[in-house]
């Protein structure tokens, strides 16, 4: 067995990589939308928080009633508990990348979990 695994996800507008990538820690999806659509619903999560990071375009995200702009380059991070929804902007289309943990679940990182051979 491999110790890594590839895909390539193409243009496709939504893709989850727990699927794709047989991921075990989190889950990550790209997600495209087209100028002027949004995601057609609100949502929360019970233990997970999500970080959003801005590839190409802009947008805006809703984030418990406030209206937060997005453009590219752009980080944002969102508790659990927020009630979220994000769209494109009228004139342009917008591409993001939402990773999704647990939240408080962080053991190590960077030079604290790497070990040097």
């Amino acid at each position: 067995m491999k110790n890594y695994a590839k895909t390539n996800i193409g243009n496709e507008g939504r893709v989850e990589l727990h699927e794709k990538l047989a991921l075990t820690g989190a889950e990550v999806s790209v997600n495209q939308l087209p100028a002027g659509t949004g995601v057609p619903f609100v949502h929360a999560h019970k233990c997970n928080e999500e970080i959003y990071g801005i590839l190409s375009g802009k947008g805006k995200a809703v984030i418990d009633g406030e209206e937060i702009a997005l453009a590219a380059g752009d980080w944002l991070k969102v508790a659990p508990a927020a009630k979220r929804q994000f769209s494109a902007s009228e004139d342009c289309g917008i591409t993001f990348i939402c990773v999704q943990v647990k939240e408080n679940s962080l053991g190590g990182f960077t030079a604290d979990d790497a070990v040097v051979y």
